[in-house]
This record gives C-alpha cells, sequence and structure tokens, in this order.
C-alpha cells in the first residue's frame, strides 16, 4: 500500500511517518508540504492514500481533498488537523478518518489497522468484480463527537429522519448525520437497505419479524434492539415484493 503525507510542520510530519512505519506495512512514497506540489506529484504517480494536514501552504488540505475527490483513482485520505471544526468538512468529501493533534500513538494504531484492513478488502472485491459492474461499497463514515467512524453497513440497524439530520442507528450506537435521510440512503446499498416510510430506512437483514398493523401495513422488529420501525401503506407492496410473501 502506498502513501504520501502531506504536513508542513515537520516535527509532526516525522513523528506521524514513524508511526505509520512502526504499526503499519505501509509504504510512505513522499512527503510534502505544499498543497500544489501534491497536485503536481500526483499527475503523474498513483498512491492508495494521503495523510494530509488541512492548514497547508498554497492550497488547503480541504481543497485538495475536493479535487482528489475527482480522480478516477480515489485514494483514501486521513484528515490530520489541530482543528476539530472542520470534521463536518472533512465528511462531506468522503474521508476515511479525521485525526486530532497532537498524535495518540493508540489512535494512529487503530486507524492504521483499519485502513490496512479496508484497502485489502476493497482489493480483493474489485479483483473478482468484473469492470462492467460497480463495486460495492461495504463501509460508511458515520459523524460521533466530531470524529469520522467508518462504519461496515452490516452493523446498521435502521436510520430514523430528524428534520433537516437523520439519527443512525447500530446495536451498541447512535449517529448523528447531517443530511436529510434521502441522501442517507442513497449512500447506502439498495440491496441491503429499504425505504420503509418517509421517516425510516432499514437494514433488511436485521429484520426478525413482520408484524400487520393498522390498514394493511406493518411494524418491524428487529434483532437485539428494542425499536420498531413502520411500513407505510405505500411501500408495501414494494416491502412484500423485496421480503417474497
Amino acid at each position: 500500500m502506498k502513501a504520501i503525507i502531506v504536513e508542513d510542520e515537520i516535527l509532526a510530519q516525522e513523528e506521524l511517518s514513524y508511526l505509520i512505519k512502526a504499526h503499519s506495512s505501509i509504504n510512505i512514497e513522499a512527503t510534502f508540504d505544499d498543497g500544489l506540489e501534491v497536485l503536481r506529484y500526483l499527475q503523474t504517480h498513483e498512491v492508495d492514500a494521503i495523510f494530509l494536514d488541512i492548514n497547508i501552504p498554497s492550497l488547503d488540505g480541504v481543497l485538495l481533498a475536493q479535487n482528489i475527490s475527482k480522480f478516477a483513482h480515489k485514494p483514501y485520505i486521513v484528515f490530520i488537523t489541530a482543528y476539530k471544526e472542520h470534521a463536518a468538512e472533512a465528511f462531506e468529501i468522503e474521508a476515511f478518518d479525521y485525526i486530532l493533534k497532537p498524535y495518540h500513538e493508540s489512535r494512529i494504531v487503530t486507524m492504521l489497522q483499519k485502513l490496512e484492513s479496508h484497502f485489502k478488502r476493497d482489493n480483493q472485491e474489485q479483483n473478482q468484480t468484473a469492470p462492467s459492474n460497480p463495486r460495492v461499497s461495504h463501509s460508511i463514515n458515520l459523524i460521533k463527537d466530531e470524529r469520522i467512524i467508518v462504519t461496515d453497513i452490516n452493523d446498521i440497524y435502521y436510520a430514523a429522519a430528524q428534520e433537516k439530520v437523520t439519527q443512525v442507528f447500530t446495536r451498541k450506537e447512535e449517529f448523528t448525520m447531517p443530511m436529510n435521510i434521502s441522501e442517507l440512503c442513497n449512500r447506502l446499498p439498495e440491496e441491503y437497505f429499504f425505504r420503509c416510510h418517509r421517516s425510516y430506512c432499514v437494514n433488511l437483514s436485521k429484520i426478525s419479524e413482520i408484524v400487520p398493523w393498522f390498514n394493511n401495513t406493518y411494524i418491524l422488529r428487529l434483532s437485539d434492539l428494542d425499536f420498531e420501525v413502520p411500513v407505510s401503506r405505500s411501500k408495501v407492496k414494494e416491502f412484500r415484493q423485496l421480503m417474497r410473501f
């Protein structure tokens, strides 16, 4: 796995480089302290990951990441910053992770393990999938406590609309996403998730019981959660076809 570091503080750059080499098999191909230099480098080189400081000269990290996100080959982006307020911007760009300075070694180790695991899995899936078929993403970035958490989609049970945000629920945690439920549903693979109601989206594999309800609708009981998700009348026919009953 090839990576570059973009960091204009030399001590922070050296520390991060040391931690990456000590705790992963990732190869650091180059280091940079200027955003425009990175763009020039990426015109002739492909990398798999970029450890990117947000506050860098010439072209700040957010603008640089926005440019990189348009590339045909999109590397994983791990943002590095001393400021928590950039978390929302990092999420919008679908960054892989968001690391705050000063570094905590345990946090870096966890991120590196997760990064290598995702890289290995994505490569395996890409090799097994015909070029004509788009690769299904098996993870989604969720926000909790100003951190971006890369979450396996199978861990998500359901999502619920709350005005301009959407609550996403796993078995043990709750996440607040700065988007409406339609936007969130569009990021989830439709073969696993169903918009069963204008305010709810459910993971079909988590349904443990389908209970008949008023006006020929249904209530869905979920495995391991004490919560019932409604199916609206307008979605009943499609839901029955999906569940084959």
